[in-house]
């Protein structure tokens, strides 16, 4: 990872798994240029690219990755950490926060 003025970014190769799934989770990508796949159980669920986030998740609940996420090409992608993410939360109203909890609550309940 290299830092540039005060933001981190991240740059994963063809082929590099970024995370697992199970795997705890500190922080999410933001992908600037790049194609990764997200995987469930060793298939191929979905597809992200420029401007699409992943690793969100672990960022709100603090529990297990949910996925796999695999560079399907060179990947360069925004680091958001969860201090970030805890600070914008704390001061936003907390009618937000709490929202934002149950939704992620919901997700992982849906997903096998």
């Amino acid at each position: 990872m290299v830092a540039s003025s005060a933001e981190i970014h991240a740059r994963f190769v063809a082929g590099e798994t970024v995370f697992s799934e199970g795997d705890a989770g500190d922080r999410a990508y933001l992908i600037e240029s790049g194609r990764v796949a997200v995987l469930k159980g060793g298939r191929i669920i979905a597809t992200l690219q420029d401007g699409q986030l992943f690793g969100e998740l672990a960022l709100v609940d603090d529990q297990p990755r949910m996925a796999t996420i695999v560079a399907e090409t060179d990947v360069t992608a925004l680091v958001i950490g969860r201090e970030n993410l805890q600070e914008r939360l704390h001061s936003a109203d907390p009618v937000t926060g709490g929202l934002l909890r149950i939704l992620v609550n919901n997700i992982r309940k849906l997903s096998p």
